[in-house]
């Protein structure tokens, strides 16, 4: 700094003394003007009085504008000084915030601790960081005490949050001792057993997992029958026994992940052993290849075996052991189910939406590539409105393509028009698109369709002979009557909702560290299992 004020104050002094020899400069410019004259053939018209009195205004000029700049240098110094003063208040400031910031935590810490030796000394129980062991009459061993300094129990438990034995749940207890057991085989009988409360099940599953020895061993233990029998694709999916459990599968899967959402751990690894995950990889390695096999037509969007897979990686945080673009290339096969968005954002598979919506819209299932748009923010590439009116144009060409004279044709095809403006209706409700495209023509048409369906079917009842057999006992029975609206067809599947349709949107920016788990209402319509009913309900339909 005194270098420089050196340098600064050397530059004015040889400013000023430049300015000073400016009038003895003019006096020898006088003396060559003079001479000058006293050499000249012609009489100059310039007088030197004129050029004295140019010279003198440049001088004074320049002092002006030094003395300014001087002035200005002096204000610019003050302002240098006083906003260094201003920083190192406030830097003191910063520091005495930060330092009393940490006496305050420091003291609720050491507060927590010694609540915990407390309660410790109080209730004379052993401590460590481990869980306990189970004997061979289901008693828990609990291991002795460990010396551990304040901070080491502090880090106990924050890292061990799965160590409180005394899980009690309101309605089904016998959740505990399952779990307790590790008792997998039971715990999907019970949940069979109990299917008609599966709400209750869903939110006290998550919490009785946390009796068990290793939560995630004992979710493990229970996709051992999910490829129990070499059935076919086509046969499985008829099966409600297995279909019921693979969507128990399924359900417990996610509860784990709602159990680790509930201890905000940090990571899968602090709470999910490496030999647990191992295993998870191996399971995950022996499904895969069955995937290949699946046809993603008649998934249509609501595959459990892809549900499954993707939920095994998404659970155990395993994503990275598998190809991203593999990966992306199921998700058309689960694009119906509730969980696909958080499922794709858990898995890294967002930078792949564009390329699974475009895939979506190809296939006719423009519907799923709406809401899918939706929960990535991907409207302004995929207009909405757009894929809905090309969705009714399909569903219309295929009315128009129907056979006059086929009265079962033309039941099927009304059917499935039917189908599309409900769907279309639903879709628009769901993501408040009504300004851009109103429903009122949308619930006239579909009023008018059911209203000749009605009529049909009276029309029908009317024409068929009413006549009775007897029976052996005396009894009679009416005649069948013909279903008259046939099957839907796959490229226009039944969009029945459980419950309105919304993917969780990227506007919580809060991608979680694991996926949660999703409520379900199963239709009991299907065997002793939770039915075939795993997909969307409207509220038309009910």
């Amino acid at each position: 700094m005194f270098i420089q004020d050196f340098y600064v104050m050397e530059d004015n002094i040889s400013a000023a003394t430049l300015m000073d020899s400016t009038a003895s400069k003019i006096q020898q410019l006088q003396k060559a003007f003079a001479e000058l004259e006293s050499h000249r053939a012609v009489t100059l018209n310039l007088k030197w009085q004129q050029l004295e009195e140019h010279f003198h205004g440049l001088q004074k000029s320049l002092k002006r504008r030094f003395t300014e700049l001087e002035e200005q240098e002096k204000e610019f110094e003050t302002k240098i000084v006083e906003s260094k003063e201003m920083l190192e208040k406030r830097k003191a400031a910063v520091v005495a915030k930060e330092q009393t910031s940490l006496e305050r935590l420091q003291e609720k810490r050491d507060a927590a601790v010694s609540a915990i030796l407390t309660a410790m000394e109080k209730h004379k129980k052993p401590f460590s960081v481990d869980l306990g062991v189970s004997n061979s009459e289901n008693q828990v061993e609990s291991p002795f005490l460990e010396e551990k300094t304040p901070d080491a129990l502090v880090d106990v438990v924050v890292k061990k949050p799965v160590e409180n034995m005394n899980v009690q749940v309101k309605s089904y207890p016998e959740l505990v001792k399952l779990c307790q057991e590790m008792n997998s085989e039971g715990l999907h009988k019970f949940i069979s057993d109990n299917r008609k409360d599966l709400v209750t099940l869903r939110e006290e599953i998550p919490i009785a997992l946390k009796a068990a020895s290793d939560p995630a061993s004992l979710v493990l233990d229970s996709l051992k029958g999910f490829y129990a029998t070499d059935m076919p694709n086509s046969d499985a999916r008829k099966d409600s026994n297995l279909l019921g459990l693979r969507r128990t599968c399924i359900m417990l899967m996610e509860c784990l992940s709602g159990l680790f959402l509930n201890l905000h751990a940090d990571s899968i690894s602090d709470i999910i052993s490496e030999n647990a995950r191992e295993r998870a990889k191996a399971i995950a390695e022996e499904w895969k290849p069955k995937l290949d096999y699946l046809d993603v037509d008649a998934s249509n969007g609501n595959s459990l075996e892809a549900h499954a897979f993707l939920q095994l990686l998404a659970t155990f945080g395993i994503n990275s052991d598998f190809d991203q673009e593999c990966l992306s290339k199921l998700i058309p096969m689960v694009s119906r189910r509730r969980q696909t968005a958080e499922l794709c954002r858990y898995l890294g598979l967002s930078d792949k939406m564009p390329g699974v919506i475009d895939v979506l819209v190809k296939s006719g299932r423009q519907i799923d590539a709406v809401n899918l748009a939706f929960a990535f923010e991907l409207i302004d590439q995929f207009s909405p409105i757009s894929l809905l009116k090309s969705y009714l144009s399909e569903a219309k060409k295929v009315q128009s393509a129907g056979k006059p004279g086929n009265t079962s044709a033309q039941s099927d095809v009304n059917e499935k028009e039917l189908t599309a403006l409900k769907a279309v209706i639903k879709c628009i409700e769901d993501h408040k698109l009504e300004e851009q495209f109103p429903v009122d023509p949308l619930q006239k048409q579909v009023l008018e369709i059911e209203k000749a369906k009605a009529d049909k079917k009276r029309a029908t009842e009317v024409a068929k002979p009413q006549c009775k057999r007897p029976r052996a006992n005396g009894a009679a029975h009416a005649p069948r009557v013909a279903n008259p609206y046939g099957r839907t067809t796959e490229r226009y599947p039944q969009y029945v909702y459980d419950r309105p349709y919304a993917y969780v949107g990227p506007a919580d920016h809060h991608v979680p560290s694991y996926v949660g788990p999703a409520t379900y209402n199963f239709s009991p319509s299907h065997g002793n299992f939770f039915g075939n009913a795993y997909q969307y309900q409207t509220a038309y339909l009910h």
